[in-house]
């Protein structure tokens, strides 16, 4: 959620987000109410008390005469005490849902617009010419023995599959060469649960416009996570961190379930778009002030991963529209996709600011010891779509696909062949 005290004195340049993303600006003016009402709401209760504390006082030093009367006045002012205090609980949770419909105040310089109305910054590599018919990957994984769906289907249904032999070897390798490269830029590896609380769900933003993406499991009232941004941001709820030394910088490396609910008809060949897949997603806690900073350097580090794996990409700074109420920007690198004729988004990079921190109550201390509001941020390092751009991009005339260097060690062939 955003901060009360910025909404107050800026109130125009949060309309201004609202309108950049495309959202209603009359959110900002309901929000403001809704604050006014709680302020309101709490003098008044605090007025009552004090006067029902002096009246207190007043009977305890009453002559028995005077006594009567003031105690039919103090139960009267009890009873006005309790009916300000619902007020008050009223107001407050008004408050609070007013503030949490509310989306992050967008970063100044990203585009206004929706899905379509990103801004190229960089184009990165030539793109690959072949002389033949190039295969998409989903062909080239069936006749390489690495991917199938037709019993993945039969298992689980439809946006299922199995990553088998050198498939799940080469997804196994892109996650460990991401969590080399995590650790060896400062990050903390970690493998979180994949289940997690309603409030943390709630607290990183995920159970507002796109809740129904979220898989929850009614008997236990827990969600599957779409990534271990979640379980990562809700790591420090509710503390105050050490930031003196520097960002506090995780990894997490866990399966993300996704209910691809609203893309039916989508992307239903292959695994471009499917339930569950595997991620190591960069998350870091910092001081607001780092934050932009600290965003380059998580782009920089995606960047590193997508030249490591040798395919064309792009890097777009997503338009205000298709951010998420949690990010104030957002920076996605989509790499091509030659049957495709396109690029698809590999890796996706947002500051968040503190808009998830302080629904998670995560701070830190100034130097003057006050506690203050954290910022996250958070980036892709490697998932199982990359597949789908190492396999088109680096197949060749015989049907084979050239394992990246970088690759080698951990899939264990320079060239996969078809089988059978």
């Amino acid at each position: 959620m955003i901060d009360l005290k910025f909404l107050r004195e800026n109130p125009d340049t949060v309309r201004a987000s609202q309108r950049t993303r495309g959202e209603d600006p009359g959110l900002v003016d309901a929000l403001l109410d809704a604050d006014a009402s709680r302020r309101a709401a709490v003098l008044a209760g605090d007025n009552a008390r004090a006067e029902q504390k002096a009246l207190g006082k007043k009977v305890g030093k009453a002559s028995p005469e005077e006594r009567p009367a003031l105690l039919d006045g103090a139960k009267e002012l009890a009873a006005k005490v309790k009916e300000l205090e619902a007020e008050q609980n009223a107001a407050q949770e008004a408050l609070e849902r007013a503030h949490m419909a509310l989306s992050n105040v967008v970063q100044e310089g990203a585009p206004a617009g929706g899905e379509d109305d990103f801004v190229t910054l960089e184009t990165v590599g030539d793109l690959p010419t072949f002389d033949f018919e190039p295969k998409d990957h989903l062909t080239l994984g069936e006749s390489l023995g690495l991917i199938d769906m037709e019993r993945g289907a039969k298992v689980s249904g439809a946006r299922f599959y199995f990553l088998t032999g050198y498939g799940a070897l080469l997804q196994l390798g892109l996650l460990q060469l991401a969590a080399q490269k995590a650790t060896a830029n400062g990050f903390t590896m970690m493998i979180p649960p994949v289940l997690v609380r309603p409030e943390i769900m709630r607290g990183t933003g995920f159970l507002g416009q796109h809740a129904d993406e979220v898989y929850h499991l009614e008997d236990d009232d827990l969600y599957l996570v779409g990534t271990s941004e979640v379980p990562l941001a809700g790591y420090h709820s509710g503390e105050i961190l050490d930031l003196s030394g520097g960002p506090k910088r995780y990894a997490g490396w866990s399966s993300c379930f996704r209910r691809e609910a609203g893309s039916y008809g989508k992307d239903t060949r292959g695994i471009i778009r499917v339930h569950q897949f595997d991620k190591v997603e960069m998350f870091v806690y910092c001081k607001p002030e780092d934050a932009t900073a600290e965003h380059q350097r998580l782009l920089v580090w995606e960047r590193e991963m997508l030249a490591a794996i040798d395919v064309p990409y792009r890097v777009i700074d997503v338009a205000g529209g298709d951010l998420g109420s949690s990010a104030a920007r957002k920076f996605d690198c989509e790499a091509w996709v030659p049957t495709q004729e396109r690029y698809r988004e590999l890796t996706s990079t947002s500051n968040c600011t503190t808009f998830q921190a302080r629904r998670l109550g995560v701070r830190y201390r100034d130097e003057n010891g006050k506690p203050q509001t954290a910022a996250t941020l958070n980036g892709t390092l490697a998932t199982t779509r990359w597949l789908v751009a190492l396999l088109e991009n680096h197949q060749q005339a015989d049907g084979t696909v050239k394992v990246p260097p970088a690759l080698v060690p951990f899939v264990g062939r320079e060239v996969l062949e078809p089988v059978g």
